[in-house]
Parts: C-alpha cells; sequence; structure tokens
C-alpha cells in the first residue's frame, strides 16, 4: 500500500510539474498578447470634447506609418507629448487631453504602432521609435523648441516617455501611476511564476529615470489598484532633482478625474515653477 500511495504522490506531483512547464511556456509565448492591449476602433476625436485637432500621420526610422492628433490650445504655455497607456488607443484618452487643453497646453498624442490607425505591430523597440518619430514631428515639423515640450506617460507610457527623455532634452518630464519595470510589475502580479527569468519586456522606467537630468514630476495614486503606490515612491526615489512627487487618489485608470482639481493643481504649480513662459 505505501509503494502505492508513493507512486501516486509521484505521479501526481509529474503532473503538477509538467502542468507548470506548460504554463510558463504559454506565458513566454503569449507575453506580447498579455503587454500590449491594442484597440483598432477609434471611439471619438477631440471635437468630442469641443477641441479643434489636426489629424497627423508621421514615419517613424524604420518606415511605419504612426497616426496622432495634434490639438492646439489658446495662447498655449508650452506642448505636451503625450505617451497614453498599454490598452485602447487615443480615442480613450479624449477627458485627458482637454484635462491638459485646460492648463494651456498644445497636446500631441500618437497611437503606438499596432493600435489605432497606426500600421505595424507593436514592439517594445518599436514604441520608442515611435515616441522619436513624435518628438521629431513637433521639434523639425512643427519647429517647436524642446524647452518648451512637456514628455508626459502614464501607465507603461511613462517607461516610453522616460526612454525618449533620455535621447532628447525635453523641459519637463512627468511619469503618471508607472512602474519600476515590467519585470518588476510582473513579479509583483504573478509571485508564483518566474517573470525576471522569462521577460521578453522590460520597459524599464526607473532605469531611464537615472539617465535624466530634466525636472521630473511624478504623479501616483496611494489607492491604485493595478500599479501599486510602492512603484510611484521607487520611482521618484530614482529620479534626480529637480523633482517632485504628486500623489492622488482614484484608481489606476481614473486617478486623473477622480482627483482632477488636485491633479491639475499640482500639475500647474510644477509647470509654473519650471516652464518657461513664451515670449
Amino acid at each position: 500500500m505505501r509503494s502505492i500511495a508513493t507512486r501516486m504522490f509521484v505521479n501526481i506531483l509529474i503532473a503538477v510539474a509538467l502542468i507548470y512547464i506548460v504554463i510558463l511556456i504559454l506565458v513566454y509565448a503569449l507575453q506580447s498578447n498579455m503587454v500590449f492591449f491594442p484597440s483598432r476602433k477609434l471611439y471619438a476625436t477631440p471635437q468630442a470634447a469641443g477641441l479643434a485637432f489636426d489629424n497627423v500621420t508621421i514615419q517613424t526610422e524604420d518606415g511605419v506609418s504612426i497616426h496622432g492628433w495634434f490639438v492646439p490650445a489658446d495662447s498655449a504655455r508650452g506642448t505636451l507629448l503625450f505617451c497614453h497607456g498599454n490598452a485602447g488607443n487615443i480615442s480613450n484618452r479624449i477627458e485627458s487631453i482637454a484635462q491638459f487643453n485646460r492648463l494651456g497646453l498644445n497636446v500631441f498624442i500618437f497611437d503606438y504602432r499596432g493600435y489605432g490607425q497606426s500600421e505595424g505591430k507593436t514592439t517594445e523597440d518599436g514604441t520608442y521609435l515611435d515616441a522619436d518619430a513624435a518628438w521629431q514631428y513637433l521639434t523639425l515639423t512643427r519647429g517647436i523648441e524642446p524647452q518648451q515640450i512637456i514628455v508626459f506617460g502614464r501607465s507603461l507610457g511613462g517607461a516610453i516617455a522616460a526612454q525618449l527623455a533620455t535621447q532628447t532634452n525635453p523641459k519637463i518630464l512627468i511619469v503618471e501611476s508607472a512602474f519600476t519595470s515590467l519585470p518588476d510589475a510582473g513579479a509583483k502580479h504573478y509571485p508564483f511564476l518566474p517573470v525576471r527569468l522569462m521577460a521578453r519586456f522590460k520597459f524599464n522606467t526607473k532605469e531611464y529615470l537615472t539617465r535624466i537630468n530634466v525636472p521630473v514630476l511624478i504623479i501616483h495614486s496611494s489607492v491604485d489598484d493595478i500599479i501599486p503606490f510602492e512603484f510611484g515612491q521607487r520611482l521618484f526615489e530614482a529620479a534626480h532633482e529637480p523633482k517632485q512627487f504628486l500623489e492622488i487618489n482614484g484608481s489606476h485608470n481614473d486617478g486623473y478625474m477622480v482627483s482632477a482639481d488636485q491633479y491639475e493643481a499640482g500639475v500647474t504649480a510644477f509647470l509654473d515653477t519650471y516652464l518657461k513662459q513664451k515670449k
């Protein structure tokens, strides 16, 4: 009986191990689908918020066509380059575009390759090329001075914005609701998996911040339900001076709306301190 029980136990262990191996293989193979959640359909335009806008198509260094919107503000004090999160597309950010517009900022928001009307398949390196193309559009095509540009990234876009800031010279970098790195976030959510060993995507926001010497505003909700508050604190610790931390409330996806008054006041104060007015 003891021998039979031992064999059954061993067989169960083998079955569990095989299932775990299959899970690891699937997770590794399907990582792209677990990181990027693009939507092709545009559900609205800035016109839904009463905002005029230019439809923009730009080419990346590797020849991919990227779509975006340039939304001007009256008597703009600067231009915000908007790197959005990993789900949906630019049409899901109308409220945020309107919010920045109210703060006196032109907004250029673009879709990464594979999102919305942008061509191609999404990759980490590809998103960096897309952001660089957006920067080139603002500085070269529109002739906007780098010292009038705020690079902004929310969630996954925080890593993309921070990487762009290491390659360019914006006036300000704003990182909102972001993780220190994608493997760090994955390890937090899936402690039973060897995420750091398997990760094909890095999006190392924290490492990029250590290489940036422009004013940095870190924004994070104390009750963020997807990217814990501690990630925002660790990003703030990694950033060089001058820097500021803006704590807000609300979930990962609606903090900027739930805390709208606090959010807008905090961003405005930071802009007042570091954004030089156009002459």
